[in-house]
């Protein structure tokens, strides 16, 4: 296969050199989804929201599944590598810092950026994942630079096994990123205490 380009919105603050948040949406979204989201972390920010390349029954994702839960990793890997094959491009194009990159993924969208995280360190700046999930069932550690991850999980969320998670979070941080990970008393769906920790845990990292 080769690679495709991705539908996209993109937003300049005005500062090239500004942090660009890139928004992955869940399954069913789009580039539109994160958009109002995105905007409870100020003005200051570029933002790039992409709508994911593979459709599941009509509902938009970033890479293909077996089942629930079970991904398709051979897919995972040629999607992540799309997905930083797009945004090195468009960053020349839009004219925005690529080395300022802070992804911002709800689920599907957690996951994919997850896997940039192992597959490409030092590509993203900084990740902010909303219910994620290991992206492949077997991870090496890697060099992640102390790059800062948040992560933010439900502890009544019925599609990820809190022991799964404390796997995730500690491969995470073997890797060197430097972690925050914040357990919530609720499911899948995000919440505004998922907001309100991921916009202070930003504005204390990326002024």
């Amino acid at each position: 296969m080769e690679f495709q380009p991705f539908q996209y919105i993109y937003k300049s603050a005005g500062n090239p050199a500004a942090p660009t948040l890139l928004l992955l949406h869940g399954t069913g979204g789009d580039e539109n989804d994160l958009i109002e989201l995105a905007a409870r972390f100020g003005n200051q920010n570029n933002l790039l929201s992409l709508r994911g390349n593979v459709s599941e029954h009509g509902m938009p994702r970033f890479f293909k599944r077996l089942g629930m839960g079970v991904f398709d990793e051979e897919d995972l890997k040629f999607r992540t590598d799309e997905l930083v094959d797009f945004v090195g491009k468009i960053a020349a194009q839009e004219g925005f810092d690529p080395k300022k990159l802070v992804a911002l993924g709800y689920s599907n969208g957690a996951n994919i950026a997850g896997s940039t995280l192992f597959m490409h360190p030092g590509f993203l700046g900084g990740a902010i994942l909303l219910r994620p999930m290991q992206p492949f069932k077997v991870l090496e550690p890697v060099s992640g630079g102390h790059v800062p991850v948040f992560a933010t999980t439900g502890t009544t969320d019925p599609t990820i096994r809190q022991s799964d998670t404390k796997k995730y979070m500690d491969l995470l941080k073997k890797s060197g990123y430097a972690v925050t990970h914040q357990e919530l008393q609720t499911g899948h769906n995000l919440t505004q205490e998922d907001l309100h920790l991921a916009v202070a845990w930003f504005h204390e990292r990326f002024k």
